[in-house]
């Protein structure tokens, strides 16, 4: 496992924060009504290794259906920058890293990592969905 620190930001500047992942362990894709939506790709790392270094005055979120998850963007530029949650499935409480945000991340390194797909839409955290290209 390599973990590496990066550092994120929403598109205005004003949401920035560091997260330690290795992205060489899998990056995530969803198919729950969210993710579909916003074409989500993802990592998911434990609340400990993100730190939000300044905007949580211009931090907005968002809850639906199990108010399991809260959705976080950017109030002036509406760029969403992670997610909060708690999966018992998927170890428990987590941070999702959006990761296109993600500031200092070279472009062959996100090419390379793998990409899991998660039934999200059916609560089958572990088993891909039947239908992937759309996401």
């Amino acid at each position: 496992m390599s973990l590496k620190k990066y550092s994120g930001s929403c598109h205005c500047g004003a949401i920035k924060f560091d997260v330690e992942l290795d992205v060489s362990q899998g990056t995530g894709r969803c198919n729950c009504s969210f993710c579909r939506k916003v074409r989500n790709w993802s990592s998911i790392v434990k609340p400990s290794a993100f730190r939000l270094i300044s905007g949580e005055g211009n931090l907005g979120s968002y809850q639906f259906a199990t108010k399991s998850v809260t959705h976080h963007f950017c109030k002036t530029c509406g760029v969403r920058t992670h997610s909060e949650g708690y999966v018992e499935a998927i170890g428990g409480a987590y941070v999702s890293i959006v990761l296109a945000t993600l500031d200092n991340m070279d472009a062959r390194e996100l090419a390379e990592a793998p990409v899991v797909y998660m039934d999200g839409l059916n609560n089958n955290w572990r088993n891909q969905p039947a239908e992937i290209q759309h996401l």
